[in-house]
């Protein structure tokens, strides 16, 4: 699934590409990637321009000049692509919008889990409740030590998941959940509670420089990630834990080991990431 920086490098790629560009018509080779009303949808976004491509956690915001905007979230392995006007649509091309400069930006997906929703710019919430309910994004101003301080405090889920919950820190998933443990050398069972304030400050920065590394190596490509332009990305070729069990250890030699926290699988080093107990009841 594309998390944070590769959603990013997204956001940036469209930006360069339809920003000042006027929707003409609007093709839905599958309706269901329209949460709502498709044709309310596709009435709304017709003649209108895209004015800024924004993007809140793992969500893209494409703004548009007639105060609607479209909230656009890639799932597992959602991919657009701009192109001339006469290109074929791709086999699991969803939606065409068609540009006024004679070019199309698809919208494909394999999975088919990716959905699109047009909300009142300013009240994307009411379209998309989810969105109200994220956590803070991880840069330097917005997650502050504080913040994490008292959210983990109140959590007795492991560290692994707490991360992955997006209503605690936005833009986390797997991979880098699993980077900034290791960074951090903290055991991914570890519940989240058992943290000491220290620890926390240490993941606290290997967070934001971790997520501002990714972006600038323009996301990880570990399945099938591409940007718009469909190049794929090259921070695969930093990562640390992730996709490397049964690796040595880039830190002490150890073997990695791979298990399931909540499901989800997880990459760790049993000798630099130590499982702690949680906090006693006082």
């Amino acid at each position: 699934m594309p998390e944070l920086p590769e959603v990013e490098t997204v956001r940036r790629g469209l930006e360069n590409l339809i920003v000042g560009s006027r929707i003409t018509q609007v093709r839905l080779p599958y309706p269901k990637v329209i949460t709502g009303d498709s044709q309310a949808f596709i009435t709304g976004v017709l003649q209108a321009q895209f004015t800024a491509i924004d993007r809140r956690g793992k969500y893209l915001l494409l703004r548009l000049s007639n105060g609607h905007t479209i909230v656009s979230h890639l799932r597992m392995e959602g991919q657009y692509s701009v192109e001339p006007v006469s290109a074929t649509p791709h086999k699991h091309t969803e939606i065409i919008f068609e540009l006024a400069d004679e070019r199309v930006l698809f919208y494909n997906d394999t999975r088919r889990f990716g959905r699109m929703a047009l909300a009142t710019t300013g009240h994307e919430t009411r379209a998309v409740p989810s969105l109200g309910k994220l956590g803070p994004e991880p840069t330097e101003t917005a997650l502050t030590i504080a913040d994490m301080i008292a959210k983990f405090a109140r959590s007795k889920k492991p560290v692994k998941s707490f991360l992955l919950d997006q209503n605690q820190i936005a833009g986390i998933g797997n991979i880098y959940a699993d980077e900034v443990l290791w960074q951090s050398r903290i055991h991914p069972e570890t519940p989240a509670n058992a943290l000491t304030a220290a620890q926390l400050a240490t993941l606290r920065t290997n967070i934001i420089s971790e997520m501002a590394r990714a972006i600038a190596h323009h996301g990880t490509t570990v399945h099938s990630f591409s940007n718009v332009f469909g190049e794929v990305g090259q921070f695969q070729n930093e990562l640390q834990a992730y996709g490397r069990a049964d690796q040595p250890c880039l830190r002490c030699g150890t073997m990695l080991v791979k298990i399931k926290v909540g499901q989800r699988g997880t990459t760790f080093c049993p000798v630099c990431q130590i499982k702690q107990a949680a906090k006693s009841k006082e």
